[in-house]
């Protein structure tokens, strides 16, 4: 399938290779944001072990979901389905150690100096409650194919904001540079938005809410990150 020519490819064939090339662009992503941190000598392989097991969890993760993405496009829709449990556990996995992650960078003192610990700290938790509830929603809705796929590239940009992040934090050097990596990655909305439009002649409803969890967590986490319970716990933290 993978040969033929586009103007050959039926509406189904053209859909799950959209949505390949899309894992694909989030896999590039997510190399050139933590490949250019490692370049700048912000990141190094003398972190702590529990980074390291954070690192190689996340780089498993997008692993997995390139790989679910490759299967579909394949037509292996039979091992797709054997691999989403697997695919399950570790979204629950990375989302219980990236909370306990996040607090660990605060406590610890390796948050980056473009952020306000709180800030950092916010940003991070509600970014995986975003993921999380957009996967858990793509999980339900597994039986109907194009809530799924849609919900879980929505689960997949929000999660990558991190990657992004480190392409753009270090050259502004401010942690209102989230508003950049926002619109970013409401271009990859936009592209799922586009592609509906063509092929499909409207916009499918999850990508709004994909697209509004990102706008509604990266505003949340401004707000929430000067509040004097959010301030005072990242303090306690602090030590």
């Amino acid at each position: 399938m993978a040969s033929l020519a586009a103007h050959d490819m039926t509406p189904l064939q053209k859909e799950r290779a959209f949505f390949f090339y899309m894992a694909l662009a989030i896999l590039a992503a997510v190399v050139a944001g933590f490949g250019f941190f490692f370049a700048i000598g912000a990141s190094s392989f003398n972190a702590p072990l529990w980074i390291h097991v954070h690192a190689v969890s996340m780089t498993v993760w997008v692993g997995l979901y390139l790989t679910q993405n490759a299967l579909i496009y394949r037509g292996h829709v039979a091992v797709h389905r054997k691999l989403g449990p697997i695919a399950a556990v570790w979204a629950l996995w990375i989302t219980l150690y990236g909370f306990w992650g996040a607090a660990m960078v605060v406590q610890t003192g390796r948050v980056p100096p473009f952020f306000q610990p709180s800030f950092f700290l916010m940003m991070d938790w509600l970014n995986l409650v975003a993921f999380a509830g957009l996967f858990v929603a793509a999980l339900r809705l597994r039986a109907h194919s194009d809530w799924h796929k849609r919900l879980m590239l929505g689960a997949m940009i929000n999660l990558i904001a991190v990657a992004v992040a480190r392409l753009v934090l270090p050259i502004l050097f401010d942690q209102r540079g989230m508003w950049l990596v926002m619109l970013i990655l409401l271009g990859f909305f936009a592209a799922g938005m586009l592609f509906d439009r063509k092929e499909r002649g409207a916009v499918h409803p999850a990508y709004f809410w994909g697209a509004g969890a990102l706008v509604a967590w990266i505003s949340l986490t401004f707000v929430a990150a000067s509040l004097a319970p959010v301030t005072a716990f990242t303090a306690g933290l602090q030590g």
